[in-house]
């Protein structure tokens, strides 16, 4: 019985992920990829919609690729690619770009809070677009889930309307994917200012634990994190966001409750507690950012890899645009 379908991608926006996307994304990928015919992709297409240095998001693609694999992400079992090595995505970006209104694409969340915060001189057709690129990279793999957060849940939306959409105007062509929630891990805060998302986009890097810091920058960052005077090891996410965020992470890579936690430093002070989670971020990371580095010192066999996974992202992606091409009336070169 073949397993269902699953894609997923992150940009390569950093010269390292952080723990954010470790937690919320990588360690789930992990899980899902045993179940799962999976599919994930290094999307530096979607890269472009921002100013960047041509060199710089190769090595980021190359990076962010070598950390997947690193985090567990089997190349031998899962399909790991680049985005731009299959030419398919832009090709049914274009198809599907033609079946999107415009008040549908300017309706998309993310693209209103960053043309409002940036300007319209400032905002490219590639970001408007942004979400049709992400539909296309779904449905060129026929996917039957694809693993969210609640951030992504309204472009899914728009590609399931898509799809129904093109199905309805051509015929049967697309499967209709199901989105996922991914496990709740709650939202990772950035460690100096705990009320913000920590994000690979942060201006100040004080807060962000980097995969592939120096494992004293990672302790020094721990041991310097926000907190509060109460002195008290709690959880409540209004009253100590600080406190809440250390024990969100001590929780998710530890396997332990939060309440568990709690009691093991009820009347211990924040400096103990922030030892012990020290401990358990930096044991955690170091595997993995010693797979990643090795992998690193080595980029033709990186790039090796991730041509073979290309292969084998073409021979369904190709399969599913000659399709489409058929039914929208494309003629074909013979």
């Amino acid at each position: 019985m073949t397993s269902p379908r699953l894609y997923s991608g992150m940009q390569p926006s950093a010269d390292s992920l952080q723990i954010g996307n470790y937690i919320g994304a990588l360690l789930q990928w992990r899980e899902l990829q045993r179940d799962y015919d999976a599919y994930f992709s290094v999307v530096d297409l979607h890269a472009l919609t921002q100013p960047h240095d041509a060199a710089e998001l190769r090595e980021k693609t190359r990076r962010t690729a070598a950390q997947y694999i690193a985090a567990g992400i089997e190349p031998e079992s899962s399909t790991l690619y680049v985005q731009s090595h299959v030419r398919a995505h832009a090709e049914l970006a274009w198809i599907l770009n033609t079946i999107t209104g415009f008040g549908e694409a300017g309706r998309m969340t993310q693209f209103k809070d960053k043309s409002s915060r940036y300007g319209t001189e400032a905002t490219s057709v590639g970001l408007f677009a942004y979400p049709v690129l992400m539909a296309a990279d779904i449905l060129l793999y026929q996917t039957d889930v694809v693993p969210v957060g609640d951030d992504q849940r309204q472009h899914i939306e728009l590609t399931r309307d898509l799809a129904e959409r093109f199905n309805a105007r051509y015929g049967e062509t697309f499967v209709i994917p199901e989105a996922i929630t991914q496990k709740e891990t709650a939202r990772i805060y950035d460690l100096q200012n705990p009320t913000s998302k920590m994000s690979k986009s942060s201006e100040s890097h004080a807060g962000v634990l980097w995969l592939l810091d120096e494992p004293s920058v990672t302790r020094k960052k721990i041991m310097r994190a926000v907190t509060d005077d109460e002195g008290s090891v709690r959880f409540d996410r209004d009253a100590k966001p600080g406190v809440s965020n250390l024990l969100t992470i001590f929780s998710a890579l530890s396997g332990r409750p939060v309440s568990a936690i709690e009691d093991d430093f009820a009347g211990s002070g924040y400096g103990d507690f922030k030892k012990a989670l020290a401990e358990v971020v930096l044991a955690e990371f170091e595997p993995v950012r010693s797979r990643a580095l090795e992998l690193l010192d080595d980029p033709a066999e990186l790039d090796r890899i991730l041509s073979v996974n290309a292969e084998k992202a073409d021979a369904v992606a190709d399969a599913t645009l000659s399709d489409v091409y058929d039914r929208v009336g494309l003629l074909r070169r013979r």
